[in-house]
């Protein structure tokens, strides 16, 4: 870890970000568009590279809306063959480099058969479905607590604060309870079925074990998805992914802009 930040340190010049944001699939564009310094993953020592489409995997760091931020322009997975270690490090990380709110994103598929692809969803909360927990393990003290307390993972008073630069902004914002499987494979009918049954709004394979770690650590979490599909798709691709979140890119980049000028 000390390594790590040292080299962040020297590479950005002691840059102190504010808050972080985690770009999901598709949606990393915004770092595109603000990116002060930029460090590849596979530059920075004990971070691991995404190896997936649609995500460039770079630390992006820049002043937005008179904020210092600091974007990951993709994420690791588990279905990657990523230790959960592997894919939360980047939160410890930024721990480390003083954030107190995290902004996670991700593409998912629409359960409620009310939304519709492009859609975006704020999380109102989550179930793990992956398996296993990244805090499992040796506790670090520095962190966190052994037990931490998982009653409110998603601030409610970030959820206003998005919701409301959503009516701003005129745009149609859905709420509900993100669903994480370890993936690859997309799920089958009766599986979508069981997730809508158990309180599922959205399902995806991400984003989970970066809030339990971001919640560990004490961070005020704020998790918008782009919903990529509707509950009623026969077949599923990760371009109909990265095409649902082009669509939906326009108005995500506003109200992530938005957010970030009222934190």
């Amino acid at each position: 870890m000390e390594n790590t930040i040292k080299y962040i340190n020297e590479k950005t010049n002691n840059f102190k970000p504010e808050i972080a944001i985690i770009l999901g699939s598709g949606l990393g564009e915004l770092a595109d568009e603000y990116s002060d310094i930029v460090i590849p993953y596979s530059d920075i020592p004990n971070f691991a590279k995404s190896s997936v489409k649609g995500h460039k995997g770079n630390l992006v760091f820049a002043e937005i809306k008179g904020k210092k931020i600091v974007m990951m322009q993709g994420r690791n997975h588990f279905y990657e063959g990523h230790k959960m270690s592997e894919i939360t490090f980047p939160i410890k990380v930024f721990k480390k480099l003083g954030i107190k709110t995290l902004i996670l994103t991700n593409a998912a598929g629409a359960v409620n058969t009310t939304f519709k692809p492009a859609d975006l969803m704020i999380i109102t909360d989550h179930i793990n479905n992956l398996g296993t927990n990244p805090l499992i393990g040796p506790n670090d003290d520095d962190f966190g607590t052994r037990f931490p307390d998982m009653s409110e993972v998603y601030d409610k008073s970030l959820i206003e604060l998005a919701e409301k630069c959503a009516n701003k902004l005129n745009i149609d914002i859905q709420k509900g309870i993100y669903w994480a499987n370890s993936g690859p494979s997309y799920e089958t009918p009766a599986e979508t079925n069981l997730i809508r049954i158990l309180g599922g709004d959205a399902v995806g394979m991400s984003t989970v074990p970066e809030a339990i770690v971001a919640n560990y650590c004490g961070m005020k979490i704020l998790g918008i998805s782009c919903i990529t599909n509707s509950a009623s798709s026969e077949k599923l691709s990760h371009e109909e992914v990265i095409e649902a979140a082009n669509k939906a890119k326009i108005k995500f980049k506003s109200l992530i802009l938005e957010v970030i000028s009222n934190i």
